[in-house]
């Protein structure tokens, strides 16, 4: 699905930023952007849009106050410099709330959330195979890995390395606690500080370790007893 996007933000920089970091994903496309929300009204009546990036704090017309005036408002995320606002946000139904100034990969966090969840939620409801993924920068490019190949995930300092099957490791600069919250419980897990699993690639293991493709990777003792009810579950 290609998701049609509208930003609205006052501030050029930021708008600028949003921009370019929509291009960098290919499943985004920048319809319009606007720097105040009477102008985004326009455009919203005219064209099919799927989500909004939005500021609060603007001329006129709070983000917020915006959403409230859509009879039926696309998935939207903030995009602000006050955290005050989340809770109202996320009353309102925003699937992620950033705060300026926003990293790639914060931005990536959230867009993934939304192609991972709502792609999902489409492909059930009209009984057609999901294949989620996620998108990473790495190399200066934008990288889409699909879950199912992912085998497992490795903590190297700042970075995490993303072992795939049938193909090569791919390095990324990201925190393995940022990814953690981005992968599906029911596919991935972690069993040591540094590692994360999935599941499903499983073949065997014991108190201490796990075995995926004839790999052996340590678990963690805090782990262990989460593994064994996911193991009982999945009949291993």
């Amino acid at each position: 699905m290609i998701w049609k996007c509208l930003i609205i933000d006052d501030e050029q920089l930021s708008l600028k930023i949003v921009e370019k970091y929509c291009k960098m994903v290919e499943q985004l496309e920048v319809v319009a952007s606007c720097n105040n929300a009477l102008k985004a009204m326009d455009f919203i009546k005219a064209e099919r849009i799927d989500l909004i990036f939005l500021d609060i704090k603007m001329p006129d017309l709070l983000g917020t106050s915006f959403i409230r005036t859509l009879p039926h408002p696309p998935k939207f995320i903030f995009i602000t410099s006050y955290p005050e606002f989340a809770v109202e946000a996320f009353e309102l139904g925003a699937v992620d709330y950033l705060l300026k100034p926003i990293s790639l990969e914060r931005f990536l966090k959230a867009v993934n959330k939304v192609i991972n969840t709502y792609d999902h939620n489409d492909e059930k409801q009209s009984n057609l195979p999901s294949c989620g993924h996620l998108y990473f920068r790495t190399n200066r490019k934008m990288v889409k890995i699909l879950l199912e190949n992912i085998v497992y995930i490795e903590s190297i300092r700042d970075h995490i390395k993303i072992y795939r099957h049938m193909d090569t490791p791919l390095l990324v600069k990201q925190t393995l606690s940022s990814l953690e919250s981005m992968l599906p419980h029911h596919q991935f897990m972690r069993i040591h500080r540094s590692f994360i699993i999935s599941i499903n690639r499983i073949t065997a293991f014991t108190n201490h370790d796990v075995e995926i493709d004839k790999i052996e990777i340590p678990i963690g003792r805090q782990f262990f007893g989460q593994l064994k009810k996911i193991s009982a579950l999945k009949q291993y």
